[in-house]
């Protein structure tokens, strides 16, 4: 039987999202909370309405279905049990519906009083978890617990982003082995597949958040949040797509305080670092196809390194959401 788990975190409201009040037409409309009036969409506070990350969300994680089969997912509501609508407390809806505003601006009635009111308090794990905490802390969000290798991921192009098994024609997809660290994504960063990276051997980004392996100890769940610091940076190259992997720890874990970069990392979690890169260059052999290689040398990069990654992916991500570039298959809710 599917179960419902509450997962608590706290969080900030910063993001790189620009803190602009959206234009809209000169025509007059008011209903429930919000009103339009000289071209501004405005709270009854008059408070100018900002398309950003305005709330803090105490995450709970529903499962539907039943975990290995097609039908099974993991979606992220707002248990806060704050009376607060949902299009009002998502920035990724806010943008995909202010952008619709702009386009289609008569029929903005009709687009907001069609939202159902159970879609209220759901939430994007991959648009809506705020990436940074402040202070080199960011959040975390675990597809795949470590000792698992069921082939867990954010489904990019589902409303709400749930996590879900991939599948390969037709067929849940899991790792030869089981996966030694727990693996997931960094929320708000995406990695653009149209610029070339010039550092990586001109490599394309490969159209989905940045990915994280967590070397603490201990075993994480789906769907969990997880507080990490972010140490290293490995540039993967999956059959010509840039897939980086950032290397972090738990805050909670025993030996977080002694590691901040990534020789620190070789210090006190000797031959990792290496295990890391080898493990995920030589996943695919078993099933026929090509090792995984990787760029900067083959080696790791260090904390700064990561960082800089983590900046400018959470720079693409806005302007995926504010629709700046094309979203293609990929839902912006």
């Amino acid at each position: 039987m599917a179960a419902t788990r509450l997962i608590t975190a706290a969080y900030d409201t910063s993001c790189l999202l620009a803190k602009r009040t959206f234009l809209l037409p000169a025509k007059r409309s008011c209903g429930g909370a919000l009103c339009f009036n000289r071209r501004a969409l405005v709270l009854k506070s008059k408070r100018p309405f900002s398309c950003s990350a305005i709330y803090n969300p105490q995450v709970k994680v529903k499962e539907e279905g039943q975990p290995e089969t097609l039908d099974y997912r993991v979606f992220f509501l707002d248990g806060s049990g704050k009376k607060v609508p949902w299009s009002l407390t998502s920035p990724s809806y806010c943008l995909s519906l202010c952008s619709v505003f702009s386009d289609r601006s008569r029929k903005w009635v009709y687009l907001f009083y069609q939202i159902p009111k159970e879609l209220n308090f759901w939430v994007s794990p991959w648009h809506d978890i705020p990436l940074t905490l402040g202070a080199g802390v960011y959040n975390f969000i675990v597809e795949i617990p470590k000792e698992s290798k069921a082939k867990m991921e954010v489904a990019t192009d589902e409303d709400f982003t749930p996590i879900k098994q991939d599948t390969k024609k037709g067929k849940l997809r899991y790792y030869p082995y089981n996966i030694n660290w727990n693996y997931g994504l960094l929320p708000q960063t995406w990695e653009d597949p149209y610029p070339a990276n010039a550092e990586v051997e001109g490599a394309f980004g490969d159209n989905d958040p940045v990915d994280v392996v967590e070397i603490g100890e201990t075993q994480r769940k789906i769907g969990e949040v997880v507080k990490i610091k972010p140490l290293a940076a490995l540039a993967m190259i999956d059959e010509g797509e840039l897939d980086w992997k950032i290397v972090a720890i738990s805050l909670d874990d025993p030996k977080a305080h002694l590691v901040n970069d990534v020789d620190d990392v070789e210090k006190h979690f000797p031959g990792t670092l290496t295990a890391i890169r080898d493990w995920f260059r030589d996943y695919k052999i078993p099933d026929g196809n090509p090792a995984n290689t990787f760029g900067l040398g083959d080696k790791p990069a260090n904390k700064d390194y990561a960082l800089k990654i983590i900046h400018e992916t959470n720079k693409s991500w806005a302007k995926l959401v504010k629709r700046s570039v094309d979203a293609g298959d990929i839902s912006l809710f």
